[in-house]
């Protein structure tokens, strides 16, 4: 179910043998993701259990559970900002009901980085997805 730019982006992960390679293109996908707006860094939109400072502001078109996700995000982190990115890939443009039916942990571990990622890191990671995850069901009802 995953969409095909995070399909492409596997196939980029597969093609980077080696661990550096793969960390430098994360940081290469923070740096090219849109930079979120000073007045969305918000309590709100701020994710607890993350190490670094991360902000996801939800961008629903439509209502019920065919409404389209969407999100924008930053972290002070360009690693993070780069895992941003790559939940981006993975769920902007599915409808909020697909959003819970994703299998982050299995999706994300085609790409390689759990042996790398420290476990804050990790923590961090599994905390924005459970955030991107509770604001899809909200917005499906």
């Amino acid at each position: 179910m995953a969409q095909k730019s995070f399909e492409d982006l596997v196939e980029t992960f597969e093609f980077l043998d080696d661990w550096e390679d793969r960390y430098r293109h994360v940081i290469e996908l923070g740096k090219a993701f849109p930079p979120l707006d000073d007045a969305l860094k918000v309590p709100a939109t701020k994710v607890d259990g993350c190490a670094s400072q991360v902000w996801l502001h939800p961008r629903i078109d439509g209502q019920g559970p065919e409404a389209t996700f969407d999100f924008a995000g930053e972290s002070d982190a360009m690693i993070v900002r780069g895992l941003i990115a790559i939940l981006h890939e993975l769920y902007a443009g599915l409808s909020v009901s697909e959003v819970g039916r994703v299998d982050a942990a299995a999706e994300l571990g085609r790409l390689g980085l759990d042996d790398h990622l420290s476990s804050q890191r990790s923590n961090g990671l599994r905390a924005m997805v459970a955030r991107i995850r509770a604001t899809a069901a909200e917005a499906a009802g």
